[in-house]
């Protein structure tokens, strides 16, 4: 028994050693940072794999490669798939699991979960009309299409690995392509994509009197200090003025709410005021799990009020049948960053921006609420931002200059888009999984009118 343990021991030094000489160059985290990495390592390995698996329907190997794209550490990870669970350990130094949940898609199996078990997501059943209003597509133009197709494979050649590209122009679904193992019907990650919505559905609430963008303090624990000054409005444009550290590295806000937390909300709840209202846009994630709190609450603080709001209110009458929007272990969403769906559904969200809220004869949006939407905010530092979309427009340049001045912008991590062109009244989606660089100015200016 001694021997073994020697032998144990010795291997456990051994591998410290070696993670402490490739961290800084290989892992990208100093040694010092060892805990938290492993932690970061195995809540993003096993969340990110359920959902992969039980909601995209992606294979092992796949979900491997697009982990280890945000590290190579990430492919030391033990991933032990169940049959609604995976679990990720890293040689015996943390481990993390995610349970998957009909309708809810994965969430982390952080603190008490039973509240999830006790709640259901009516499901949307998909029709024979003809897009948007079903999956039936007879607009097809074959140009276009074939520019499409063109595109899907010169960036999967390159490595850019394009999951999705769909165009819609005057509100018909004109061509669309897609990557291996994808189709119509694969809800993909759209990352930050996920702002743009919880936006919508903060506009959704206002519509129908249940929100008010200039409510301060936006939560009582905030009334006793400078945060009482920040309105909801200052949320939606990322101009809070909060300290939040947005940076994804082991240990910061960011990786903290996303993989480690019971409540992603709680992380940024706690930030202090770094800026007065209104000075200074700061990208946050955590400003948007505030709005998704705050949404939460106005709805009743319960779990199952916000499902049905969310299905009552934005997927039923979109008909966004293949959409997942998932909850952090308290039962409240991941506005921020958790929001899975099909390309057809991105484009849904997209051409009911374009209709200036409008969808069937129904006013599902303000035309004020989505104006604002679109509109720059009053910072100094970076003025092209709405709520929770970036702007074309609206400051010294912009920000393709291959693309019309008001077009306006869905964006999340791995270069996913949903471009708004009012002007040519087009929608482009483009979902993927690239780590470096995506041409999206390039390739967006090749699918509107006229090129």
């Amino acid at each position: 028994m001694k021997k073994i343990l020697t032998i144990l021991l010795g291997g456990a030094t051994a591998l410290l050693l070696t993670l402490a000489l490739l961290a800084p160059s290989l892992l990208g985290f100093s040694i010092t940072q060892l805990g938290n990495a492993v932690r970061v390592a195995t809540g993003m390995g096993a969340k990110l794999a359920c959902s992969a698996r039980f909601v995209s329907g992606f294979s092992e190997s796949r979900i491997v490669d697009d982990l280890a794209s945000y590290s190579p550490a990430n492919r030391l990870l033990d991933l032990q798939y169940g049959e609604r669970t995976v679990t990720a350990a890293l040689f015996g130094m943390g481990r993390a699991s995610a349970s998957y949940r009909d309708g809810l898609g994965c969430t982390l199996d952080i603190g008490d979960t039973r509240a999830l078990d006790q709640v259901q997501m009516q499901p949307v059943a998909a029709n024979g009309d003809e897009w948007p209003l079903g999956s039936r597509v007879s607009s097809i133009d074959a140009d276009l299409q074939q520019r499409v197709e063109a595109i899907v494979a010169a960036d999967n050649s390159a490595g850019l690995q394009t999951r999705a590209l769909v165009v819609v122009q005057n509100g018909k679904l004109l061509a669309e392509a897609y990557g291996p193992g994808i189709d119509v019907e694969t809800p993909l990650l759209g990352w930050s994509m996920g702002k743009s919505l919880t936006a919508i559905m903060q506009g959704r609430m206002e519509t129908l009197g249940l929100a008010d963008s200039q409510v301060q303090p936006v939560f009582a624990e905030w009334q006793d200090d400078a945060r009482a000054q920040i309105a909801l409005e200052d949320l939606l444009h990322m101009s809070s003025g909060l300290d939040f550290d947005e940076t994804y590295a082991p240990g910061s806000d960011a990786t903290e709410m996303l993989f480690n937390a019971h409540s992603a909300s709680d992380v940024a709840m706690v930030s202090p005021a770094a800026y007065g209202p209104g000075e200074h846009f700061s990208y946050s994630s955590g400003t948007t799990n505030l709005i998704a709190r705050w949404m939460h609450e106005q709805l009743g603080g319960d779990v199952q009020a916000s499902l049905d709001f969310f299905s009552r209110e934005i997927l039923q009458p979109l008909g966004m049948a293949h959409t997942v929007f998932e909850l952090d272990p308290s039962g409240v969403f991941v506005g921020s960053s958790y929001i899975y769906a099909s390309g057809r559904d991105w484009a849904r969200l997209g051409q009911l921006m374009l209709n200036r809220g409008e969808w069937h004869g129904e006013q599902l949006l303000s035309a004020d609420w989505v104006a604002r939407a679109a509109a720059p905010n009053g910072s100094p530092n970076e003025s092209r931002y709405g709520y929770q979309f970036w702007l074309n427009g609206g400051g010294e340049m912009l920000r393709y200059p291959q693309l019309p001045a008001d077009a306006y912008f869905m964006k999340g991590n791995r270069a996913q888009v949903v471009m708004i062109s009012p002007s040519t009244n087009t929608v482009v989606v483009r979902l993927g999984w690239s780590a470096g660089d995506y041409p999206t100015g390039e390739n967006f200016a090749g699918l509107l009118p006229g090129a």
